[in-house]
């Protein structure tokens, strides 16, 4: 018998009191089966968790400048798709820049859509060249004395052209710039929370991760001295960055702690970048990046939380440094790297996230898109231990078709 046409047959009263119901045992069947497949176990299907993000806006018709400037819209293009494409799982907001809070600010390191770049263009981090990097060279010892204070104090003010430093010349526009922008961040981030139940009550889809992270040696080179500036110093004064990095490790693991998935089932997320080969060497990696990472990971594991590695670029040289790790502690999202060979080196320990590849999303044919989804279901998530998701990002020169093709293949032929 149709249980749908059973329920066509209920009093519209009744249809209405039973969706919630409904959306919520959809709800935790989602969230069975995808966190199964991250303890790197069999759930009932491989689950289906892209990290969308101007994809969202393409989808909903809205351009990058409307869900940049608008987190109401992005939050809306985010549950469009996740009722329509119906997955498992989403970020509540992957487009995460609201521009309000850099035009408050007067953020330096970033370009928003309609602010300095085309309205239909992602946002930008912008690198400084070496010699205008947001901290200089000689200001180590205030970093790694006062992280906090250095941050607050030094950082803040040079890198946001409407606040003021201590010792500089204050005005009234420097104080409102202080106070809008933290009641701006204030209203963001407390946005959040309702955007995470409207998913869960709405579509049924849970929230993919909750919580902070990236590593001390990354906060160098993305926000501090920037990529050449940290490959300087890495010869000049290596002491200083092994030290400044160590400097921050509690302050990143008390960030991922206070942000982290209370109930314990979807991860901390960290966001991988200049770590690897061949933005540094394997020595530079297993002196700087790994001591002052590992740490933390091992950590959160202790407190119960998994996290997902997202992998951006090539790992593959640092994966044996990687099964150090205790079993399960995270999930390795692959992006550049080979997915199979990823999973040959890395599926008996940790889960596999992602590896279809964006270019393909982006400009092949569905059917190439169902082979290579085929190729994975087949050879990587036989066992279990897998979530269906492109390599990287997903922004708006992904194909809607190519999307609904990984998303529908995966549905029919992705049950165990």
């Amino acid at each position: 018998m149709n249980p749908q046409a059973v329920n066509n047959e209920l009093p519209v009263t009744q249809q209405a009191e039973s969706l919630p119901v409904q959306m919520e045992q959809k709800y935790q069947q989602r969230l069975a089966r995808y966190t199964a497949a991250m303890r790197n176990e069999m759930p009932d299907r491989i689950p289906i968790r892209p990290f969308v993000a101007e994809f969202t806006s393409k989808y909903a018709g809205m351009d990058c400048q409307q869900v940049t400037q608008d987190y109401r819209l992005a939050f809306d293009a985010a549950v469009r798709c996740a009722e329509d494409f119906d997955w498992d799982a989403v970020v509540a907001n992957m487009v995460y820049i609201w521009g309000t809070i850099p035009q408050v600010l007067g953020t330096e390191y970033l370009a928003v859509p309609g602010v300095g770049l085309d309205r239909d263009t992602g946002f930008q981090y912008v690198e400084p060249p070496e010699d205008e990097a947001w901290m200089k060279p000689d200001e180590y010892d205030a970093l790694i004395e006062d992280p906090t204070g250095y941050l607050l104090n030094v950082w803040m003010p040079r890198t946001n052209r409407h606040l003021a430093g201590p010792g500089e010349v204050n005005s009234v526009d420097n104080n409102v710039a202080w106070l809008k922008g933290g009641m701006a961040m204030m209203q963001y981030f407390s946005a959040f929370g309702p955007q995470v139940q409207r998913l869960r009550e709405q579509t049924g889809t849970v929230s993919a991760i909750s919580g902070i992270l990236k590593s001390p040696f990354d906060i160098i080179a993305d926000k501090f001295r920037g990529y050449v500036g940290l490959t300087m110093d890495l010869f000049e004064r290596p002491d200083k960055v092994l030290a400044a990095t160590e400097a921050m490790m509690p302050h990143m693991l008390h960030v991922a702690l206070s942000t982290a998935d209370p109930d314990k089932q979807v991860p901390v997320t960290i966001w991988m970048h200049r770590g690897c080969v061949p933005f540094v060497t394997p020595a530079q990696f297993d002196r700087f990046f790994w001591p002052t990472l590992k740490p933390i990971i091992e950590e959160l594991w202790s407190h119960g939380h998994q996290t997902l590695f997202y992998a951006e670029g090539k790992w593959k040289h640092h994966w044996n440094s990687f099964r150090e790790l205790p079993e399960g502690s995270i999930i390795y999202h692959c992006d550049r790297d080979d997915l199979f060979e990823t999973h040959k080196a890395l599926g008996d320990r940790f889960a596999i996230s992602g590896g279809v590849p964006n270019f393909l999303l982006s400009f092949g044919k569905p059917q190439e898109v169902r082979d290579f989804c085929k190729r994975v279901i087949d050879e990587v998530a036989v066992d279990g231990g897998y979530i269906m998701d492109a390599g990287a990002i997903m922004q708006n020169d992904t194909s809607i078709e190519n999307v609904k093709a990984m998303t529908d293949y995966t549905r029919e032929h992705g049950v165990y």
